[in-house]
């Protein structure tokens, strides 16, 4: 490392890739946990869903206004509130007695979750210059895919030698060393924006439109769902006109219209991870129903695209330092879609050879994509919208998410219908899975057009 970084730059290095890698790190560890925490708080499948799906729906709904609320008070305030929250949430997890207890205490970490991802990057991006953020985004990065490299092995090996509870125990302990270090040496900013208001009718707005589209999509098929989804894409066009009425909005719409690097790196985050996310669910369901694999051969085999991630990341970091994010992030989509085409051939035949090729070609298509994408976005606008331009980032993200779960749960409930996943039905398993590849395959590759069409950043240059 340079010596000529100060202190104060390599604190907010090391307490953002911690935070960085606590959260996928807790969600891939609980993944491995979730039949024990079944079996211990006699869950059924739906309550079981929400002890993911609570963290998720809370997160998402709270990251924008909290981005807004941290370039009003300052990014560290928001930050070291979001590590103490989510921290005291863990230990309530530990201790939960039941489970409504335990969606609800994952429902308050994902408030604080949200604080954390709604200022980390923006914390990151504040302390060194423009020309190194992509270096040190990838670093940042890495540390994501670290965690969701080692989550499944120390959250298996802990809940099976332990208990499932030590997961949240091993949260706690990391999250208490970010309190410690961001409270002590990380100095307070200078706020720009402390006569401006916050926008509270708008967030209610926001919370109303995205908890309806969010859980109208965790309800699909049905007029139920339908009818949650119309509820929410009114009550998201009410906020958008609320918005740029608003003279402090809480979300500056202009971003949007008037900035097309700022709003079409948004779009192909929110596409690359409609498209990406549940390819390490559908790939776990075969290697193990399918290739009747154990969980932890399935789990040696699902780290291939983390890793390669994780060791490509800061490279691809590097690269868009010095040549157009806007081509490497669309190189990255390219190869996402490749990786995601040759999956809608697996049957069962397919070689495990084969599938860690795909995982392979999905780990460096993400890779090459997510940092470059990271740093178009953030490079995009000035200082004082980092915070929320941070969050608009992390909220595409979880966006993506239901989004590519509503995708799957619609196919499996058109396909599969209530039928689990057994010897009988192993042909509609691949028939819904080679389809839902293919719904995959057409959206990442709607994200190549929409990477491409953001410009060039480097001008002049």
């Amino acid at each position: 490392m340079n010596n000529a970084y100060s202190k104060k730059q390599l604190f907010v290095l090391l307490v953002t890739t911690l935070s960085s890698f606590l959260t996928p790190f807790m969600g891939s560890a609980i993944n491995v946990a979730l039949p024990a925490i079944a079996k211990e708080l006699s869950m059924n499948a739906l309550s079981l869903s929400w002890v993911a799906s609570s963290f998720i729906l809370a997160a998402a709904i709270t990251l924008i206004p909290m981005g807004r609320l941290a370039d009003i008070h300052g990014r560290r305030i928001i930050f070291l509130y979001g590590a103490v929250i989510f921290t005291l949430a863990s230990l309530f997890c530990i201790w939960t007695p039941s489970q409504s207890f335990l969606i609800a205490a994952r429902a308050i970490q994902g408030i604080g979750g949200a604080m954390i991802f709604s200022t980390g990057t923006a914390m990151l991006i504040s302390a060194y210059p423009q020309n190194e953020r992509g270096k040190f985004l990838g670093i940042n990065i890495t540390a994501v895919y670290v965690g969701l490299t080692i989550g499944p092995f120390i959250g298996g090996w802990l809940t099976q030698y332990l208990g499932w509870r030590y997961i949240f125990l091993f949260t706690t302990l990391l999250g208490a060393l970010i309190i410690f270090i961001t409270a002590l040496y990380l100095e307070k900013e200078i706020q720009e924006k402390k006569r401006e208001s916050f926008d509270f009718a708008g967030s209610v707005l926001y919370a109303i439109a995205l908890f309806a589209i969010m859980y109208g999509f965790s309800l699909l098929p049905g007029w139920k769902a339908a009818l949650l989804i119309g509820v929410g894409v009114f009550c998201l066009a009410c906020f958008a006109f609320q918005q740029l009425k608003h003279p402090f909005p809480l979300l500056n719409l202009r971003l949007f219209l008037d900035n097309k690097v700022f709003a079409f790196s948004n779009l192909a985050a929110l596409i690359n991870y409609s498209a990406t996310f549940v390819v390490t669910f559908l790939l776990s369901l075969y290697l193990q129903n399918i290739k009747l694999l154990t969980p932890f051969e399935a789990g040696s085999i699902l780290v291939a695209a983390p890793v390669v991630q994780a060791l490509i990341s800061p490279f691809a970091g590097w690269l868009s330092d010095r040549f157009e994010p806007q081509i490497i992030a669309s190189i990255g989509m390219a190869i996402t879609v490749t990786g995601l085409v040759q999956l809608i051939f697996l049957n069962g035949d397919t070689t495990i050879n084969y599938v860690l090729f795909c995982l392979v070609l999905l780990g460096i298509g993400f890779a090459f994509f997510s940092t470059p994408n990271i740093n178009a976005t953030m490079s995009a606008v000035e200082k004082r919208y980092y915070g929320v331009a941070s969050a608009t980032l992390a909220t595409m993200r979880l966006m993506g998410q239901m989004i590519s779960m509503g995708i799957t749960m619609l196919v499996f409930a058109v396909i599969l219908g209530s039928r689990p996943i057994a010897v009988g039905t192993q042909h509609l398993f691949l028939e819904s899975s080679q389809l839902i590849f293919f719904i995959l395959s057409i959206i990442c590759g709607g994200g190549i057009f929409a990477s491409l069409a953001r410009g060039k950043m480097h001008k002049g240059e």
